[in-house]
């Protein structure tokens, strides 16, 4: 479906392959593609649309991008609301608190599920338990500042609350350093990339028994037998005090 647009909308502006779909053929290839949908089941559909979520193990890479957003504007513009007298901004920065406290929620839950889905190594794995260290940190802070918010009096907005905005320079400050934690497992050791994932999996070698034979060469016969024997790099991580077994 992706390519199929890109395809008509580079020849509705003059660019691509001259060769490629004309508007006609353009219009038979869509017409095509939705008498396609009607043989697909929702999850098949839903596929075709969505390809990278349809080839997620799991949704964390999802979630996080929006807690990441969310606390950066609050803390933008609650800060700046603050400390330059601005009740506006501080009162458009609370609903952004709020939905970056329940979004983080839902990422470190998901991040969760995600450290036991993906397989990983020993040193991916102490990467893996700080990026949940941050994430659970900005969490808890994300929490007490939205608690805090919730209880507070009308005067709140109007005040310069500097250890509240101290408290949110360090959520973010823990944000940043999580997410940098994050982009390392991925784009430095590939975790949650299918075919890394794939490489990583343990490897069990088996080295099937053979029949012993024998050998004369103008002397005694001699046996050669090898006994069958395995190599299995599986290991044990744990989360929380929960252990499984990569």
């Amino acid at each position: 479906m992706i390519d199929l647009i890109f395809d008509v909308l580079l020849q509705i502006h003059g660019g691509g392959d001259h060769q490629g779909l004309g508007a006609v053929k353009g219009l038979e290839a869509f017409l095509t593609f939705i008498e396609s949908l009607t043989t697909k089941s929702p999850a098949e559909i839903f596929t075709v649309f969505m390809p990278g979520i349809s080839a997620m193990d799991n949704i964390h890479p999802l979630l996080v991008h929006f807690p990441i957003a969310l606390f950066l504007l609050f803390f933008f513009a609650d800060t700046v609301g603050g400390l330059f007298s601005k009740p506006a901004w501080r009162q458009f920065a609370t609903p952004l608190l709020y939905l970056g406290t329940i979004t983080a929620i839902l990422t470190v839950a998901a991040g969760f599920q995600a450290a036991y889905s993906a397989p990983h190594n020993d040193v991916t794995h102490a990467i893996m338990l700080r990026h949940q260290t941050f994430g659970i940190t900005v969490t808890v802070l994300a929490l007490l500042l939205s608690i805090r918010r919730l209880f507070a009096a009308d005067s709140f907005l109007y005040t310069k609350t500097y250890g509240y905005f101290a408290i949110s320079g360090i959520l973010v400050l823990c944000l940043t350093l999580g997410a940098d934690l994050g982009g390392l497992m991925v784009y430095q050791h590939g975790v949650a990339v299918a075919p890394v994932m794939k490489h990583n999996l343990p490897v069990t070698t088996i080295i099937v028994e053979q029949v012993p034979h024998s050998h004369k060469h103008d002397s005694p016969a001699h046996t050669h037998d090898s006994t069958a024997h395995s190599h299995d790099s599986a290991h044990i991580h744990s989360h929380n005090g929960q252990e499984h077994t990569h």
